[in-house]
């Protein structure tokens, strides 16, 4: 006589959660497969565990698998293992609470194994809320069970209405199968029988869970001989073949000397789909308070969307193998968003959403460690290695300058500038300060789009005379550096474009003689400059624009310009290089007539001369054309006579 099936009801806090577990928790519904897969291994661990001190459990199925199993006619997908098994006391704690999965018990002893230096198994998850997942995909759930050393098995059934039933029944050898009855509504959206789609899940989620994860396939074969060569002519069959889904290359689970470099290679290869070798790579494993393990590779060249909003990260986060998530903003700063590989936290909750990974202390601790050891990687790179890292990853680098308040010190001695001394190599602020003359006082830089037109700009004169190096910022990320980084080893950033130098002692009585032509020539421009004085960048040019010391540089007001932003109309400072022939002869037209109309010509063609000088746009060519052509014209004239 087949006993009866008894029902029970849902304990309280599963009916509560089994509708969020459902509709919210999961926001791709092929999770579910990752979550029974993920249950299948853990089982398989425990069994593998206890087999160490009892071999006798495994009988003769000791090939441990998870097995797939799709029925499209009766629309079932089957999940089996030949792990553990359970219990009927087992089924109804761990199947009808949420979270009792008797993991707790097999920790204890796990942890006592630790103490004795015993071999431990890994354990995946919690046979618990995972579990519930099912019922995202099926409007019926069967798991069939048999506990290892058991000869009876154990049915349970529900509809995820709020109660479920349970009974004895049989099954061959120890294990679980879970069956769902797969939804006629989630199959309109995709096909959990299909092969293909199976096929892609399992490689997405569950691509390096340890154990074997088969699926029978049936394929057409040739015929064969009786030595399997196909026979010429010979007819079709179709065959069904065990395959096996996953790589089962978790890598990163590994000790160091078991892997090649090609091992290495090919890992990065698969997961970045990047076919040039890394550039670098860190394999971390911590223990202790906070446990995770790393593969980390630094690329050998950036990707074209480096600074796209929409570029998302390359690490991706794993629970003892098993997938959580991609591209996983929370482990990174966004600085090193260039980095690619994986992160293994085993105490980590499988179903974590992105929201509460911002606020989980051990997601910050892993965060924090990380990055301490990509910088310490760094660091420690060889001269030409780092050389090829930052032409690729530099400008990238330098936001965590401004962003990163923590590393701030290591982050400035890692950026490096082309300056006026080193226009093909790299240098360091180090090496910039080390090689300072010894009156100089401060770390003087420009900022730009274009290195050529910054080595050969007028602001950059009077440093040059001095034998001054000027750093040359040529990334838009330099103008929010130099905003935050003020100060190096005690030396000062100052703009070569804006305020004065003060590397000259001022000649007062010069100033004095040339204020009054000054203010008249602030007053022909007074809508364009909001002062005209003596400049202390020029020695060969006559003009130039500057900024004072807090003013918004030029390139700065591009860079607001070109991403679509309003920007402030401002006003500049026009400087005249009173040693200049030029100026001397302006000089002498104002003191003998003060009223000569050519002075205000003048004062605009001096104004457009500097700002073609870094660059920028004449407001009004055609009258800059033709002064230009009518000066030439006297020139050329006062010397053909």
């Amino acid at each position: 006589m087949t006993p009866k099936a008894e029902t029970y009801e849902f304990q309280t806090e599963v009916k509560q959660l089994l509708n969020i577990i459902i509709n919210s928790l999961y926001s791709n519904k092929e999770i579910f497969l990752r979550e029974l897969i993920s249950n299948a291994s853990d089982a398989i661990d425990k069994a593998s565990f206890q087999a160490q001190t009892d071999p006798d459990i495994l009988g003769d199925d000791t090939e441990f698998k998870i097995k797939l199993a799709a029925d499209k006619e009766n629309k079932t997908l089957t999940v089996s293992d030949n792990g553990i098994g359970m219990t009927k006391d087992e089924v109804k704690e761990n199947l009808g609470t949420i979270a009792k999965s008797g993991t707790a018990a097999f920790l204890e002893a796990l942890e006592k194994s630790r103490k004795e230096d015993a071999l431990t198994p890994e354990l995946i998850g919690q046979f618990g809320v995972g579990f519930y997942s099912a019922f995202i995909a099926a409007d019926k759930v069967t798991v069939v069970t048999r506990a290892a050393g058991e000869q009876s098995a154990t049915r349970w059934e529900s509809a995820g209405d709020g109660s479920y039933t349970i009974e004895e029944t049989d099954k061959p050898g120890r294990g679980t199968d879970v069956i769902l009855h797969l939804s006629p509504k989630v199959l309109e959206d995709e096909d959990f029988t299909e092969e293909w789609t199976i096929r892609r899940i399992v490689k997405r989620h569950s691509d390096f869970v340890r154990y074997p994860v088969v699926m029978d396939v049936e394929r057409e074969e040739p015929e064969t001989d009786a030595d399997g060569n196909p026979v010429e002519g010979g007819e079709k069959k179709k065959v069904v073949r065990e395959e096996t889904l996953n790589s089962m290359k978790a890598i990163w689970a590994k000790n160091k000397n078991e892997i090649t470099d090609e091992e290495y290679n090919d890992f990065y290869s698969h997961i970045c789909h990047d076919w040039n070798p890394p550039l670098d790579r860190m394999h971390i494993k911590l223990e202790g308070m906070t446990e995770y393990t790393a593969l980390l590779y630094i690329p050998s060249q950036a990707p074209f969307d480096l600074f796209s909003p929409e570029r998302q990260h390359g690490v991706q986060l794993y629970s003892r193998r098993v997938f959580i998530m991609e591209n996983c903003r929370e482990l990174l700063p966004e600085y090193l968003r260039f980095i690619r590989g994986v992160v293994d936290a085993p105490d980590l909750n499988l179903n974590i959403s992105r929201e509460l990974l911002q606020q989980d202390a051990l997601v910050r601790n892993i965060r924090k460690n990380l990055v301490k050891k990509i910088l310490e990687k760094l660091e420690n790179m060889d001269g030409d290695t780092f050389e090829k890292f930052y032409n690729e990853f530099g400008a990238v680098l330098k936001e965590g300058v401004y962003s990163d308040f923590e590393n701030r010190d290591r982050l400035t001695k890692l950026i490096r500038y082309k300056t006026t001394k080193s226009e093909d190599k790299w240098r360091s602020l180090t090496e910039y300060v080390n090689d300072m003359k010894s009156d100089q006082n401060h770390i003087y830089y420009i900022t730009g789009d274009n290195l050529s037109a910054m080595l050969n700009s007028p602001h950059l004169e009077a440093l040059k005379e001095k034998d001054y190096e000027v750093l040359l910022m040529t990334d838009p990320v330099d103008e929010f550096v130099v905003q935050t980084l003020t100060e190096f080893e005690g030396k000062t950033l100052q703009s070569a474009e804006k305020g004065d130098l003060d590397i000259d002692e001022t000649d007062e009585k010069q100033s004095e003689t040339y204020a009054d032509l000054f203010t008249k020539i602030q007053g022909y421009l007074d809508e364009t400059v909001k002062s005209v004085k003596p400049s202390s960048h020029l020695k060969n040019s006559v003009s130039c624009l500057s900024g004072d010391a807090y003013d918004m540089s030029a390139y700065m007001e591009k860079l607001l310009k070109a991403s679509g932003q309003t920007v402030p109309q401002s006003k500049r400072i026009l400087e005249l290089n009173t040693s200049h022939p030029v100026m001397e002869k302006i000089r002498q037209i104002h003191e003998n007539s003060p009223d000569d109309e050519s002075l205000k010509d003048y004062s605009h063609l001096l104004y457009d001369l500097a700002v073609i000088a870094e660059g920028g746009k004449v407001e009004n060519p055609s009258r800059f054309n033709k002064m230009v052509g009518d000066l030439m014209a006297g020139a050329i004239g006062s010397k053909a006579a």
